[in-house]
């Protein structure tokens, strides 16, 4: 069967990547938090039918401009994440021989858990 994925991580590779990852989903939040503020305020200048340019609309593009960077950096890795509120991310790897994912949620030290492909985060197990 041919892979679905390009890269597959070892639990270490993952694990060190954790800095950046965690800086990335603190971003995310904090901007889908002000992109959707943003997003709230211009619909209430369209029903107005109020200013719908100049510095509002540049920071709402900025803002998206950046979601759309932080997004790139996880898709470039082959990382998903699976659940933003949680802090959730699984890193494609080789298990027994077949692609699983490594999974991660935020608060753990390290990559140390795995589930299939196929399967929810819920059942996963120790590496």
């Amino acid at each position: 069967m041919e892979p679905r994925f390009r890269h597959h991580y070892t639990a270490a590779e993952a694990t060190a990547l954790l800095p950046d990852i965690v800086r990335w989903l603190d971003e995310l939040r904090i901007l889908r938090q002000q992109v959707d503020r943003m997003d709230e305020r211009l619909r209430e200048l369209l029903h107005d039918f109020g200013d719908q340019g100049g510095e509002r609309v540049e920071d709402w593009l900025r803002h998206l401009a950046r979601l759309g960077a932080l997004q790139a950096e996880f898709r470039k890795r082959e990382i998903r994440v699976k659940d933003l509120d949680r802090g959730l991310v699984v890193f494609p790897a080789l298990h027994g021989g077949r692609e699983v994912y490594l999974s991660w949620e935020e608060g753990e030290d390290r990559v140390e858990f795995w589930h299939e492909l196929d399967q929810g985060h819920g059942g996963r197990a120790p590496m």
